[in-house]
């Protein structure tokens, strides 16, 4: 009997001890991110945030007691490419989670994708707000806001800093991006300004490389607000001929996206316009700047690469952050153990966590909840570039649409006495 009892407890500790052996050598992460291409000016920054991150964490132990292994995709080989390599890398190289993407249509691409292969895929800086708007995700989640939150909030920072503008145009790239982010921006603008004209749409070509066709009719125009929710090299060509031509003396610009633009175009951009970091990213944010680990990863950052960190390297710490939250939330739970796939999934979903910036919160749809921030430029001559002062950060559970429903519908039934209802904190610096 005794030789029975011990028979049986060995065949039950059997699987245990197979279960416990489930726990990898390695967690192995595949990142996708524009490596090559004019994207790169993201993508770049966004893959040596990564690095410097996991190599604190692996020195520190790692991820749950396992290093982390990174493997990069490059976006800017193409669509075709990239799904065929994403594939790949979950097939063959056994990655245990995906970091994907940066373009708003790769991520549309890869979610489905994500989901047929049953791999945890964090959208770890594309924009788009359709993908849980249009659709329902167990694999997939975003551990940074949409565009309608970065959208509405700059909006709120226009109508409260200069409340008393007339006219607007607008000038953005001619693909989706270009075309959504103004569909929000103009209805959240019409919902609480009605009285605004908008005097001019421009939408040329991506990548084009002279816009004094759009700058003459703007400057024939004079609209007391020019907005581009453009990025990276045509952003940096645009404000640089506006520049030159006056243009910038005339009329305020909006532009949601400089803040990754601010060191490239140095001295061009003058005071007075309005910026915006798509969350809470700055180099030298109001509420972490003082903060001893944010300083220690300013000073690697730059030190690693000759430059300031931008947004993106914000939202690849973030996706980090929730991804070794997640891990260790589940292994917790199960006294140490190495969780399953979907104990990690489980773990993410609710779930508060902080990279670089404030906290955010990942919803039940798998939308995660930031915080928003926009300044004013100028030139202080403490760096070799626009800065920023007048800032305000706002909160992003007020601006992102509530779970359930669509952006732009949600948006048109906002009123002018939403611009005082969001919470908002304000600093001149």
């Amino acid at each position: 009997m005794k030789k029975l009892l011990l028979a049986t407890a060995a065949m039950i500790a059997a699987p245990l001890a197979a279960l416990a052996a489930e726990k990898p050598a390695e967690l192995k992460v595949g990142v996708t991110t524009f490596l090559t291409g004019p994207a790169s000016v993201f993508g770049v920054p966004g893959r040596d945030a990564a690095e410097i991150l996991v190599e604190k964490i692996n020195a520190e132990g790692g991820i749950a007691g396992v290093p982390v292994k990174l493997s990069f995709i490059d976006e800017g080989a193409g669509a075709e490419a990239l799904t065929s390599e994403y594939r790949r890398q979950v097939e063959s190289e056994g990655a245990h989670a995906m970091l994907a993407s940066i373009s708003s249509g790769n991520c549309q691409t890869i979610a489905p994708l994500a989901e047929d292969l049953k791999v945890l895929n964090i959208m770890w800086d594309c924009g788009t707000q359709k993908i849980f708007e249009e659709g329902k995700y167990n694999y997939v989640f975003r551990t940074q806001a949409n565009a309608t939150p970065e959208m509405l909030a700059t909006v709120l920072y226009l109508l409260k800093t200069k409340p008393d503008f007339k006219t607007i145009a607008v000038v953005n790239q001619d693909y989706a991006w270009g075309r959504d982010s103004w569909q929000i921006f103009s209805t959240a603008l019409k919902a609480m300004k009605p009285d605004v004209e908008v005097v001019g749409e421009f939408f040329p070509k991506f990548g084009a490389p002279d816009f004094s066709t759009e700058i003459s009719r703007l400057q024939a125009m004079q609209p007391d607000v020019i907005l581009s929710t453009s990025w990276g090299g045509d952003l940096d060509t645009f404000i640089q001929q506006a520049a030159q031509r006056g243009l910038m003396n005339t009329s305020t610009f909006v532009i949601p996206l400089a803040e990754s633009s601010l060191e490239r175009l140095g001295s061009t951009l003058p005071a007075g316009h309005i910026v915006g970091a798509r969350g809470d990213h700055y180099f030298l944010h109001p509420d972490r700047r003082d903060d001893a680990d944010f300083k220690e990863f300013m000073a690697t950052f730059e030190e690693k690469t000759g430059s300031h960190a931008i947004y993106p390297v914000f939202h690849m710490s973030q996706a980090i952050a929730a991804l070794k939250a997640a891990y260790e939330k589940a292994a917790e739970a199960k006294g140490g153990e190495w969780p399953s796939e979907d104990e990690v999934i489980a773990a993410l979903e609710g779930l508060t966590f902080q990279g670089l910036g404030r906290e955010v919160t990942i919803r039940e749809d798998h939308q995660g909840i930031e915080a928003q921030l926009l300044g004013t430029s100028v030139q202080s001559g403490e760096y070799p570039f626009a800065t920023l002062e007048n800032i305000m950060i706002f909160d992003g559970a007020d601006l992102t649409a509530p779970v359930g429903e669509e952006s732009v519908e949600w948006v048109s039934k906002l009123g002018p006495d939403f611009v005082e209802s969001v919470k908002v904190d304000t600093y001149e610096k």
